[in-house]
C-alpha cells in the first residue's frame, strides 16, 4: 500500500510554473546559504580523517568478489552474454530505425506491468526517450539475468547480489536523471530551470533536517496531527507502563460483546496504521461492529530502556495488557490480533501462557506475521553474522537501533517508490511532497531497544528457533508452539515482501488448534488495511490447510472486497453474549488521558 499510494500521491502534479528571473535569483540565493550551512554542520561533525576505517557492513564487497571469480573462471559464457547483449541492441537499433522512417515497428523491450517510472507519454511517442528507455530495459534485464544465473554461489552471497544488483540497475534508471526524463526536461524549459533550483534547496533542506545525510521528505508532515486528523478514534488511555500504553475505545454501539478484543501491533512501527483515518480505521470498525477493543500503543524506546528484552516486552505488553482489561471491564479472557512482529510475539506468548496454563486468550489471528522464519523475504539480505555483529556494536553504544536505520531498510524494499520517485518529483521537478498520511506515518519511525532487537534478530531470523519445541526459552519457561490449542486465523497478503505469505502459510501447522487460512490481495499494508466499503483487492479462502502452499492456492475460493468481513464472520462465535457498552475510565482503571496518548507521540528524532 505504502509503494501503490505513494506513487498515486506523487503523480498529483501542479502546472509547470512561469519563468521568473527574480523568483530563480532569489532560489539560488537561498541555495547558496543552505549549502554553506550544510557543508560547515558537516565538517564540525567529522573526527579526524587519519580515524575514519573503510567497514563494509553490508559484505558486499566480499559477495561481489565471489560472484566475479565464479564469472571468471567461464569465460565462454562471459563470451555468449557479450554477444546476446550486442543481438538484442542491433535489434534496437534496427526497429527504432524502421519506427523513425514511418514503419510498423513493435518495441523490443516493454516495462513491466506496474512500472510507474516510463508513464509519461513522451517515453512511448518520442523516438529519443523511447530509444533511451528500451536501451535501459534490455541493458537492466540482460545484467540481472546474468548475475542471478551465476552457479557456485553460497545462498546467502546470491540473495546479496540479486538484491544490490537490482538497488544498481533501479538508480541508473534514465527517469532519475533531469536530461534523460521527458518530464523533468519539459519542466525545466517551461520555468527557466526553477525547477531545478527549487529540487536544489529541496536537498540541502533534506540534508540538513538529516544532519549530513540526505532525509527525503515523503510528505507534508505539517499536514497531519494525531488525534487530529489521524488516529482519530475516540478513546482513552487506561493504563500505562515502561513499554506501553493501553488504549481503550469508546463504544460505538449501543451494546457491546462481551469479550474484548485485543490489538497488537508490531513495535518496529507505531500503531495508527491501524487507525489512520475513519474510512480506513480497522480499530474504529472494530468498535462500530459492537467490540470492546483495545489497542497497545508501544513506546519509542530511548536509551534509558536499552536492556528491555523481548521478554519484557512479551510481559510488559500482552501479558500486563490483559490484567489490564480485567480490571477494566471485569473480563478473564480476550480475543487478541497480532499484526506483523506483534503477530510473533502473540505466537510467542500463547505458547508461554500454554505452558502455563493460562487461558485468557480465547482465540488469536495473525496478521501478516511470521512464526516460521525459514523463508523471511528479502530482509534476509540484511540479517548475516557480520551485519548482525556490526549492528549490536552500534546498539551497544546507543543502546538502542535508529529508527532513520530501520526506516531506509524498509524503504530500499521498493526503492522505486520510496526512493527514486521522491527523488524526481522533489529534486528534479522541484515540487514540495504530497500530504498523504500513509506516509506520514511512514516517516514517523520508531527505535529498537538493543537487548530486544539482538534476541529477535539472532533467535528468530537466524536460527529460526521459535518454532522448534524449546528452542527460546521466556522466563525459565522453554515455549511449544505445538502447545497452542486456542482457534487460530492467519491472513497474509499475496505480494507481501516482508512477510511472504508461503511463508506466513507454516504457521497453521505449527499450531495445534483449529486454523483458518486467508490470503488477501496486494502487500503488507494494503493488504490488512483494506475495509469492506473499499471494495479492493479481494481475498482466498481454502477451508483445507494442506503441506503445500501453492496446492491452497489453487484449490481456494476467490472472493471480491475485504477479508474483514471474513474475519468478522469468524470471530462472531468468540465474542460471547451482549453487554452494556463499556465506557474507557468508567470500570476498575481511571482514564489517564485521552487516545492517541503520549507515547504515539515521541518521535524518534527527538
Amino acid at each position: 500500500m505504502t509503494a501503490e499510494r505513494a506513487s498515486a500521491a506523487s503523480s498529483q502534479r501542479d502546472a509547470p510554473p512561469a519563468y521568473d528571473p527574480q523568483a530563480l535569483a532569489a532560489s539560488l540565493a537561498t541555495a547558496a546559504e543552505k549549502a554553506a550551512k550544510v557543508i560547515g554542520d558537516f565538517a564540525a561533525r567529522q573526527p579526524d580523517a587519519g580515524a575514519a576505517v573503510y567497514s563494509d557492513e553490508l559484505g558486499l564487497g566480499k559477495a561481489f568478489f565471489e560472484l566475479a571469480s565464479q564469472m571468471l573462471a567461464d569465460p565462454m559464457r562471459i563470451a555468449g552474454a557479450q554477444a546476446d547483449l550486442w543481438l538484442k541492441h542491433a535489434e534496437l537499433w534496427h526497429s527504432s530505425w524502421m519506427k523513425l522512417l514511418g514503419a510498423d515497428a513493435g518495441p523490443v523491450a516493454t516495462p513491466a506491468a506496474g512500472d510507474k517510472r516510463f508513464r509519461h507519454a513522451d517515453w512511448e511517442q518520442h523516438f529519443l526517450y523511447d530509444y533511451v528507455k528500451q536501451s535501459y530495459l534490455i541493458t537492466a534485464r540482460w545484467l540481472h539475468h546474468n548475475v542471478a544465473s551465476v552457479e557456485g554461489l553460497s545462498d546467502n552471497t546470491r540473495k546479496k547480489v540479486d538484491f544490490f544488483t537490482r538497488q544498481y540497475i533501479d538508480a541508473l534508471s534514465p527517469s532519475n536523471f533531469a536530461l534523460t526524463n521527458p518530464e523533468v526536461y519539459r519542466e525545466t524549459i517551461a520555468s527557466g530551470g526553477q525547477n531545478l533550483v527549487k529540487g536544489l534547496n529541496n536537498l540541502l533542506s533534506d540534508i540538513e533536517r538529516g544532519r549530513g545525510r540526505v532525509k527525503i521528505s515523503m510528505t507534508d508532515d505539517k499536514a497531519f496531527e494525531l488525534g487530529v486528523n489521524i488516529a482519530t478514534t475516540p478513546g482513552k488511555v487506561v493504563f500505562r507502563n515502561d513499554l506501553m500504553e493501553l488504549i481503550q475505545y469508546e463504544p460505538a454501539t449501543r451494546k457491546q460483546w462481551r469479550r474484548p478484543l485485543l490489538v497488537m501491533p508490531p513495535w518496529i512501527n507505531k500503531y495508527y496504521i491501524l487507525d489512520l483515518r475513519e474510512k480506513n480505521s480497522f480499530l474504529r470498525w472494530a468498535t462500530h461492529e459492537g467490540m470492546s477493543v483495545f489497542v497497545i500503543s508501544w513506546v519509542n524506546p530511548d536509551a534509558r530502556l536499552a536492556a528491555k528484552s523481548f521478554e519484557d516486552y512479551m510481559r510488559e505488553g500482552p501479558l500486563a495488557a490483559l490484567d489490564a482489561i480485567a480490571r477494566a471491564t471485569g473480563e478473564k479472557d480476550v480475543n487478541a490480533v497480532g499484526y506483523c512482529l506483534g503477530g510473533t510475539l502473540l505466537g510467542a506468548t500463547l505458547a508461554y501462557m500454554a505452558a502455563r496454563d493460562d487461558r485468557r486468550i480465547a482465540s488469536a489471528t495473525f496478521m501478516t506475521s511470521l512464526l516460521d522464519f525459514s523463508h523471511a523475504g528479502e530482509l534476509d539480505v540484511f540479517i548475516d553474522e557480520e551485519q548482525v555483529r556490526s549492528l549490536e556494536a552500534k546498539m551497544s553504544e546507543r543502546g538502542y537501533l535508529e529508527g532513520s536505520e530501520m526506516a531506509n531498510t524498509f524503504n530500499l524494499l521498493r526503492a522505486n517508490d520510496l526512493i527514486w520517485s521522491f527523488v524526481i518529483n522533489n529534486y528534479l521537478l522541484g515540487r514540495d511532497p504530497f500530504p498523504f498520511d500513509l506516509l506520514h506515518w511512514n516517516c514517523d519511525s520508531t527505535r529498537m531497544p538493543a537487548a530486544m532487537h539482538s534476541f529477535y534478530l539472532r533467535n528468530m531470523y537466524m536460527k529460526n528457533a521459535l518454532r522448534e519445541k524449546g528452542g527460546i526459552t521466556l522466563g525459565d519457561t522453554p515455549i511449544d508452539l505445538a502447545r497452542i490449542s486456542v482457534p487460530t486465523y492467519f491472513v497474509s497478503a499475496i505480494e507481501d515482501h516482508i512477510a511472504p505469505w508461503k511463508t506466513t502459510y507454516e504457521g497453521p501447522k505449527l499450531v495445534s488448534g483449529k486454523s483458518r487460512f486467508v490470503l488477501s490481495g496486494s502487500g503488507h499494508i494494503a493488504g490488512m488495511i483494506n475495509p469492506p466499503s473499499a471494495g479492493k483487492y479481494g481475498y482466498w479462502t481454502n477451508p483445507a490447510v494442506g503441506a503445500d502452499a501453492d496446492a491452497w492456492l489453487a484449490g481456494a475460493t476467490q472472493h471480491d472486497g475485504s477479508w474483514w468481513n471474513d474475519w468478522r464472520q469468524w470471530v462472531s462465535s468468540h465474542l460471547g453474549k451482549e453487554v452494556p457498552p463499556r465506557v474507557p475510565g468508567r470500570g476498575g482503571l481511571k482514564a489517564l488521558g485521552d487516545a492517541p496518548g503520549t507515547y504515539a507521540r515521541i518521535r524518534a528524532e527527538s
